[in-house]
């Protein structure tokens, strides 16, 4: 079997001007942007943003699971975690409760495949066990993203999903799940109807895929 190999041309970290316009082209669209130097700096503002007792889903993000905010969301007291809610459940036989969890936390935490200079936001997902909390269901959607992330265009966070994101996420999903992974459900946000609901956390950091 012939294995794909990620292409290098997607970690490079963004400039200080592309960051710049980017935070910009977000704030434009109603989305809230900060930025850290330190994946640790990016998970206590996470943290600090969320209200104690809150349901809390963070969906599956290597970027969370580096800086131990999956972790921390797992085992800390003042949240409830969506994700040990679910672990509880049948898979078989409660299939809509999980999904009616996971559909509508207060809080939605993990991160996007890629954000272009005009301030889109690009999430692709093999179930799309996420993309409901992050169009709306969720009250509050918080994405640590790393500056690699960012792109010029949307046709170059295609590329970076299919060259980049894909060969490692399959890979990560063969060692967990036993198969490969795919883009069967992509999703695009261009703005946020609700100024505020979606804070993407910039770490300047080499973090994720």
């Amino acid at each position: 079997m012939t294995t794909v190999l990620p292409n290098s041309e997607f970690t490079q970290l963004a400039s200080e001007q592309q960051i710049e316009n980017t935070a910009q082209a977000l704030q434009a669209h109603g989305i809230q942007v900060v930025v850290f130097d330190t994946g640790e700096e990016a998970s206590k503002y996470v943290l600090d943003s969320i209200s104690d007792g809150s349901r809390v889903y963070n969906s599956p993000s290597s970027t969370a699971d580096g800086i131990g905010l999956t972790e921390q969301i797992a085992h800390t007291n003042r949240f409830q975690p969506v994700r040990s809610q679910v672990a509880a459940l049948d898979h078989v036989t409660q299939r809509n409760e999980i999904r009616q969890l996971v559909a509508a936390p207060d809080v939605l935490v993990g991160s996007v495949q890629a954000i272009t200079e005009q301030g889109e936001l690009l999430i692709a997902s093999a179930s799309g066990s996420q993309l409901s909390a992050a169009v709306f269901g969720a009250s509050k959607a918080i994405w640590v993203v790393s500056t690699q992330k960012l792109v010029h265009t949307l046709e170059d966070g295609f590329r970076r999903i299919r060259e980049y994101s894909l060969p490692l996420e399959s890979e990560r999903a063969k060692q967990v799940y036993g198969q490969g992974s795919a883009i069967n459900k992509l999703l695009i946000i261009n703005a946020e109807h609700e100024p505020g609901r979606i804070t993407i956390v910039l770490v300047k950091q080499q973090l994720g895929f």
